[in-house]
């Protein structure tokens, strides 16, 4: 994963951590860093650049699944807006979402300050997620909140999914659980 590649075609990405939109062009050549929770982070032309499964193939690369188990069956009846929604599930499809910059999902960095599953009147539920981000000022904030809100949206059951951005407390290398500081050589 440490090659230079040439990208096969034109393709959207995010520079990293200014949250700013880019086309990158089909021949750049590109170095891929990380490629966790269904997205890549490249490095271009000295700059970091986050890149969506959905442009894995301009990579030559396959798009990962992004969920932690399998595609659910319509005609499952346990699969119907109605679903029973579980912390157990939506921590799974939290650990799916990682900081494109640092190789631990958000869970174990600890940015997941608050998760609440409220039942809605017409069925389903409505999962609320508080989180927050390594550093307040990241240009990434926007977008991993889409991430997460889009992969909690997805979880059988939830009709609705709102993520807030929380700034207290203030994020600190605190917060990360054994298994990150572990990932990340600090024990």
């Amino acid at each position: 994963m440490n090659d230079e590649i040439l990208l096969k075609r034109n393709c959207e990405a995010v520079l990293i951590p200014a949250g700013t939109k880019v086309t990158l062009q089909a021949g750049e050549p590109v170095l891929i860093t990380q490629a966790l929770g269904g997205s890549y982070t490249v490095i271009i032309n000295g700059n970091l650049a986050r890149i969506e499964a959905r442009d894995a193939d301009a990579l030559g690369q396959s798009p990962a699944p992004l969920t932690p188990s399998t595609p659910s069956d319509p005609s499952d009846p346990s699969d119907s807006s109605d679903s029973k929604v579980t912390e157990q599930q939506v921590y799974a499809q939290l650990r799916t979402c990682y900081d494109p910059e640092i190789p631990v999902n958000i869970v174990d960095l600890g940015l997941i300050y608050d998760l609440q599953i409220l039942p809605l009147p017409a069925g389903g539920n409505r999962v609320e997620v508080k989180m927050t981000l390594t550093a307040p000022g990241c240009g990434m904030g926007p977008i991993l909140q889409q991430d997460v809100e889009a992969r909690v949206a997805g979880i059988p059951g939830v009709k609705e999914a709102a993520v807030f951005l929380v700034w207290d407390p203030p994020w600190s290398r605190d917060m990360l659980s054994e298994a990150a500081k572990l990932e990340l050589g600090m024990m």
